[in-house]
């Protein structure tokens, strides 16, 4: 949460202050400011922060599942990465513990892939 405040309020400051006393002039109220001024221009950091979210979607806070796993819990407590620790690590199947990490990886770029496609297609702009 504090990453994305940062980037949030900085793209708040960026947003020159003039556009706001316009549409206040021309009759805005605060959600009319909002919809017309703040959000086509956080409209970048918007689309940044999703398109990077949707490529760390598979990714789970490993460590702290790994804290609390034992045998007793592997089949409701097993993630992709605690399962590559298991069978790839514990039980030396270096191939597939290898072949589950790269196709997490290349799901990941996937989505990315697409959801920079459909940022393009309906926000107007992606990451490239």
């Amino acid at each position: 949460m504090g990453w994305g405040t940062i980037l949030y309020f900085a793209a708040l400051t960026g947003v020159n202050p003039e556009l706001y006393e316009a549409c206040k002039i021309d009759g805005a109220g605060p959600i009319r400011r909002t919809m017309t001024v703040t959000l086509p221009a956080m409209m970048p950091v918007i689309v940044f922060s999703l398109i990077i979210s949707l490529g760390n979607i598979l990714n789970n806070d490993f460590e702290q599942v790994l804290l609390f796993y034992n045998p007793s819990v592997y089949d409701v407590g097993d993630i992709i990465d605690t399962w590559v620790y298991r069978v790839g690590i514990g039980k030396m199947q270096y191939s597939y513990g290898a072949a589950v990490g790269m196709l997490k990886s290349f799901i990941g770029f996937i989505l990315i892939i697409g959801s920079n496609k459909l940022s393009h297609k309906f926000a107007g702009r992606g990451l490239w």
